[in-house]
């Protein structure tokens, strides 16, 4: 991949921008460069190149790696760093994994959906998570997106006020069991 700076200008070679699939970007959590071309990133780095290009100025401040898909009816999503992912940037961290419901279970349509979380040890602070499940499963991602995008520990996530009605989310949303299983990991480790 083509390396860049936050403007989306290509080092070492004045007037040559480079934005999308071809370039490197920062990764928010590590701290170092990484190719993870998905269109999220291609046009928001396309809008930063083309505002400074056109005489403003803007930056790209990174990417956490959020992605989806679906296989079948199978729903899964991941953000931020895997194991092996925080193994390689030297983070000490537990890693925790939660089974929940996509609704409150008595409600029709129930399914079972898995979350996992990685936090940092001692502190907390989420640094990556993954879910699989089936209906609502793959877009709770972004809840955990937004947390990891700024900095939150499995601690804050607990009291997040996330919605609740039976046909969309059992009364503690997988999210919030899989916090919850997180920090208690955490201060258990820390005895």
């Amino acid at each position: 991949a083509v390396r860049v700076d936050r403007r989306m200008r290509v080092p070492g070679l004045p007037g040559v921008w480079a934005a999308g699939d071809c370039v490197e970007c920062l990764h928010r959590i590590s701290g170092m460069p990484v190719h993870v071309p998905l269109g999220t990133h291609a046009n928001k780095q396309g809008r930063v190149a083309g505002t400074n290009i056109g005489g403003g100025y803007a930056t790209f401040l990174g990417i956490i790696g959020t992605a989806v898909t679906k296989v079948c009816d199978l729903e899964v999503g991941r953000t931020g760093l895997r194991e092996r992912d925080a193994t390689a940037a030297g983070f000490e961290f537990v890693s925790v994994v939660a089974e929940s419901t996509s609704r409150a279970g008595y409600y029709p349509g129930t399914k079972p959906m898995t979350v996992k979380l990685i936090a940092e040890r001692p502190n907390g602070r989420l640094l990556g998570a993954q879910i699989v499940g089936w209906s609502e499963a793959a877009k709770r991602i972004d809840t955990l997106a937004a947390a990891l995008w700024n900095g939150m520990t499995v601690d804050d996530m607990t009291a997040l006020d996330l919605g609740y009605a039976p046909p969309y989310a059992p009364v503690w949303d997988p999210v919030l069991i899989a916090a919850r299983k997180a920090v208690d990991v955490l201060h258990h480790a820390g005895r």
